[in-house]
C-alpha cells in the first residue's frame, strides 16, 4: 500500500477527493468514471489511473453495477494525516511566550491528552455537520452514520 502522505501529494488526486467529498456532501456520493472526466477535465486513462491510485489507499472505494464502475470517498485513511498535523497546528507559531510556557508547565502528557481530545471533537464535528446535511437531503441511513462515526471517535479516544 502507497503512503497516504505519497498518495495526497499529487494535486490531480487531491482535486478528485475535492469532488468526491463535495459531491458526498451534497447527498450523491457516488460518482462515475466518465462524470469525473467531465469533472476534472482529464482523459479517461488518467482518472482510472489516479482512481486506482486512491483506491489502493483506501481513500475511495469502488461499487460496479453492470459496466460502470461507481466511486465514492472512504476518509478513514486521512486520519493518518490528522495525526500527523495535529501537533503541528496546535503549536503557537506567532512567538507567544505565555502559550509556549503553558505547554511546558503542563506536561507532554497532558499536551498530547488535550491534542487527542480536540481532534476527536473536531472529527465529531465534522461527521454530525455530514450526517446532518444527509439528513436536511433526505438519506435514510445518516442517523447510522452518524452513530457509527461517533462510536468511531470515541474508541480514537481510549
Amino acid at each position: 500500500m502507497a503512503d497516504i502522505f505519497d498518495v495526497v501529494a499529487d494535486a490531480t488526486r487531491r482535486e478528485m477527493l475535492h469532488i468526491l467529498l463535495e459531491n458526498q456532501v451534497q447527498g450523491t456520493s457516488e460518482l462515475s468514471v466518465s462524470e469525473l472526466v467531465a469533472r476534472t477535465g482529464l482523459t479517461q486513462p488518467t482518472v482510472s489511473k489516479q482512481l486506482k491510485v486512491l483506491r489502493e489507499a483506501g481513500l475511495v472505494v469502488v461499487r460496479e453495477e453492470g459496466q460502470h464502475r461507481l466511486y465514492r470517498l472512504d476518509a478513514t485513511p486521512l486520519e493518518e494525516l490528522e495525526d500527523w498535523a495535529i501537533p503541528f497546528l496546535s503549536v503557537n507559531f506567532a512567538g507567544n511566550a505565555d502559550g509556549a510556557e503553558s505547554e511546558r508547565l503542563l506536561g507532554d502528557d497532558v499536551v498530547a491528552a488535550a491534542t487527542n481530545v480536540g481532534s476527536v471533537a473536531a472529527s465529531t464535528v465534522y461527521q454530525v455537520t455530514q450526517a446532518w446535511r444527509e439528513l436536511q437531503t433526505g438519506s435514510k441511513d445518516a442517523a447510522t452514520k452518524l452513530s457509527e462515526s461517533i462510536r468511531r471517535a470515541a474508541r480514537r479516544s481510549e
